[in-house]
């Protein structure tokens, strides 16, 4: 997914990546019609280099990299990262099917390290930005040529009143009778929506300060965690603190029926995108904390926002690592690499949001990968921080 008006152009694949027409022919994907990861010479990684210098002047402020509230220890370890061949709950449901960027299964060894016990919330965002005077992605106006940049050769530019800020923002569709829907149905650009305006310029944060920050880019995340003196996890290190200890289970929690999951996890009950039956309490965020904790300590491992990792996703990187031995603390491949979308550059998110749920999007198992460009912000995307130990 791209830069906001060019995530239009590239979200009707990379969302459709875990719908169930998409999963269904993604079984035919296999390992050995994937290129090999990076470290054979493929892969794309575009960056904008003006976001990435912002990031570079970004001060450490002394007192928060002295701060360890609200972080927790792991000593690090073996665990067992992949996809389940199914499930024990509606093994029907395309969106609880596996999908093949999550094999194989492999034994990755862990170092220790700090995470996050919640995802970074409007609080702990505003006086970083009140601190270092931080303006998001979503807040600036796009430029024109970081736009072509990405976009295939011969595409024509998109129209001037179209690079104002903002951001896409989630709506429910009406009904429709065929039952047919795509991402262009619910997800809306609005211009003034960003971290403060979450659903447009009339919105407001006021009285959510323990709600998760959203609309954040990878960049963004990158600044504040370079701001606090921590780093964005690798994607091996989110999916060892997401399972919380325990061995091929589906969630961060363990195994469970889906009504059991709702007493777990923020995501969506109902026929997506017309019904959400809200059975967990809530439409769309939920402020952290609100549901149990994992066997590590850490909340909201599974639904409420989607958590940008520092690696570029490659669908082959779990084969890549296997065939090359390299599963001692990966930090993720050189470069990107997604079959439907070769052109893009991506970085992982994972963990699933209040949008997944079990007919189209089971983002919310603690094996589910999925990919954004570090350029986009969406309401349902925000993320936790690590530290060295």
């Amino acid at each position: 997914m791209l830069n906001k008006f060019v995530l239009f152009f590239f979200m009707m694949f990379a969302l459709f990546a875990c719908s169930p027409d998409v999963d269904s022919a993604k079984s035919s994907v296999t390992q050995e019609t994937l290129p090999m990861c990076s470290m054979s010479g493929q892969g794309f990684n575009y960056i904008n280099n003006e976001a990435l210098k912002v990031v570079e002047k970004i001060a450490t402020d002394p007192l928060q990299k002295e701060n360890f509230t609200g972080m927790i220890k792991l000593a690090g370890g073996s665990y067992q990262r992949g996809g389940n061949e199914r499930t024990p709950m509606k093994p029907e449901l395309p969106g609880y099917q596996p999908r093949q960027d999550e094999f194989p299964n492999q034994t990755i060894n862990i170092k220790g390290f700090w995470i996050d016990e919640t995802e970074v919330t409007n609080a702990q965002f505003a006086v970083f930005v009140e601190s270092t005077g931080y303006v998001t992605t979503a807040e600036q106006p796009i430029p024109l040529e970081e736009i072509m940049a990405q976009l295939p050769p011969g595409t024509p530019p998109p129209p001037k009143e179209a690079l104002v800020p903002g951001a896409l923002v989630f709506r429910q569709p009406p009904v429709n009778p065929a039952g047919n829907y795509s991402v262009q149905d619910w997800w809306e650009m609005i211009p003034g929506a960003s971290w403060r305006h979450p659903q447009g310029p009339e919105s407001s944060i006021v009285g959510k300060d323990d709600f998760p920050v959203v609309h954040i880019s990878w960049y963004d995340a990158m600044a504040y965690a370079k701001w606090a003196g921590k780093r964005l996890p690798t994607e091996a290190e989110w999916e060892y603190a997401a399972r919380g200890g325990l061995t091929q289970n589906i969630f961060s929690w363990g195994n469970s029926t889906i009504e059991e999951a709702e007493k777990q996890a923020n995501f969506w009950q109902g026929e997506f995108p017309v019904e959400n039956l809200g059975n967990d309490g809530f439409e769309k965020l939920s402020p952290v904390k609100t549901f149990p904790p994992n066997g590590f300590g850490m909340y909201d491992m599974a639904g409420n926002v989607w958590e940008w990792c520092s690696d570029w996703y490659h669908a082959n990187y779990f084969a890549c690592l296997t065939e090359n031995n390299l599963l001692d603390n990966p930090l993720g491949p050189e470069a990107s690499y997604d079959p439907y979308l070769p052109g893009s550059s991506q970085k992982v998110v994972r963990g699933g949001s209040f949008l997944c749920n079990d007919s189209y999007c089971s983002g919310y198992r603690a094996a589910a990968r999925m990919k954004s460009s570090p350029d986009t912000g969406l309401e349902h995307t925000g993320f936790r921080c690590v530290r060295d130990l």
